[in-house]
């Protein structure tokens, strides 16, 4: 278990923010370099077919070592993190033995990842936890799901662990909603999938946010302060006016469970110019489309108010994957008996966010997630404990001998 640790810690020193900004894919060169570094692995423990592909996608086959046919599981992770927060020199660090108190990330920035703001800490009392120094992000989000899949594959080889058909898959840029945009379902070829992104130990979801993005865009007109009566409109002011009126009680701090937000991620603005973006999330198909329709209620009231100096442009991201997986609820099953052999508990969860395997259940691919172990992700608070990337190794090839236990194969 000391190759996850090791795994991890060399990951995260490889910055691969995604970049939605960009059109390419990936949409970093960064995540490139953690590919390449995957693929030499992957062959390295005896995957031999590894490969990378020109959108930066690292896939592999670990072929069954049965005489029968059980069906083929897919295992994937993805290599970007939040584009957010800092992933530029990252330098974790190992806080042993934690004994239930302040962890002091950053001396000279006084810099403290603390219970008070974070009580699941406790949780961990006498655990090795895997922190950052206070600069950056981590990156467990998602390094920890692709180390415990490449342990677990090691460790079914040189312990020669009876499986069937493997596939492996890490995908670049799912932080900015694109991961699954190149992913190829038909090569892949697996009957069904998990993604390893998760939260805290024993975490399975299959439901997860229907989701779509808002851009704004306002045009004002700048004019000297001196002599702007009548004539200035300061798209600042009708950017905090725009926001203003979405309800406040619908805005992630203020949302739990299956409750949806608008969260608004991007405000840069001028007098003259306002560019404002939004993320719109809920799990209830309905109240996903009356939180759009909202937005362009209150963009066409504010341009019959202002004389049509508002666009806006909304796409949706992906759906909630509940409806595709209920049918095949036996995928659920084996991930809850297999931590439950384990002495996990298994924690069956919505997902406040989306994964890859949210958009690849609709592409005909059914990906549920199961945890990694982390927390705080996306901030310089962000930890992960050992032992859950231990657990994590573990429950991922416990599945696979469940597979062959049940005989899924139709």
């Amino acid at each position: 278990m000391d190759r996850v640790v090791e795994r991890f810690l060399k990951y995260v020193q490889i910055n691969t923010q995604s970049d939605p900004e960009t059109e390419t894919c990936p949409s970093t060169k960064n995540q490139l370099a953690l590919g390449e570094e995957i693929v030499k692995e992957l062959k390295e423990i005896g995957l031999a077919d590894a490969s990378m592909d020109q959108n930066g996608y690292v896939m592999a086959t670990l072929p069954s070592n049965l005489d029968r046919e059980v069906k083929t599981i897919g295992f994937i992770a993805h290599m970007d993190t939040s584009p957010d927060a800092s992933g530029e020199s990252v330098k974790p660090a190992l806080a042993e033995n934690y004994n239930g108190g302040d962890i002091l990330l950053n001396r000279e920035k006084n810099i403290i990842l603390s219970p008070k703001d974070y009580p699941d800490m406790q949780d961990y009392i006498g655990e090795t936890l895997i922190v950052t120094d206070g600069t950056a992000l981590l990156g467990a989000d998602d390094k920890a799901g692709i180390a415990e899949i490449m342990t677990a594959m090691e460790y079914l080889i040189e312990n020669n662990i009876p499986h069937g058909d493997i596939i492996i898959l890490f995908t670049p840029d799912e932080e900015i909603g694109r991961g699954a945009d190149h992913f190829d379902v038909k090569k892949f070829n697996a009957d069904f999938a998990y993604t390893v992104d998760g939260g805290p130990i024993g975490e399975i979801n299959y439901e997860n946010f229907n989701a779509a993005s808002a851009k704004i865009s306002i045009k004002g007109t700048n004019i000297h302060p001196g002599t702007a009566k009548d004539m200035m409109v300061n798209s600042i002011l009708i950017g905090t006016e725009l926001n203003n009126m979405l309800p406040v009680n619908e805005r992630p701090e203020y949302t739990e469970g299956y409750e949806g937000f608008y969260h608004i991620t991007r405000f840069k603005s001028t007098v003259e110019e306002t560019k404002m973006e939004y993320i719109i999330r809920d799990h209830d198909m309905d109240k996903f489309n009356e939180k759009k329709e909202l937005i362009k209620e209150i963009v066409k009231f504010l341009n019959k108010k202002y004389n049509n100096i508002i666009s806006l442009e909304i796409e949706d991201s992906y759906y909630n994957m509940k409806e595709k997986i209920i049918p095949h609820f036996e995928i659920i099953a084996i991930a809850k008996q297999a931590m439950e052999e384990l002495g996990i508990e298994a924690k069956i969860r919505p997902i406040r966010g989306g994964t890859d395997g949210a958009m690849l259940s609709y592409k005909g691919l059914l990906c549920p997630n199961i945890f990694t172990g982390g927390h705080n992700y996306h901030g310089k608070y962000e930890y992960i404990p050992v032992i859950a990337m231990e657990k994590a190794v573990q429950v991922i090839v416990k599945i696979i001998e469940l597979n062959i236990e049940k005989n899924l194969k139709n």
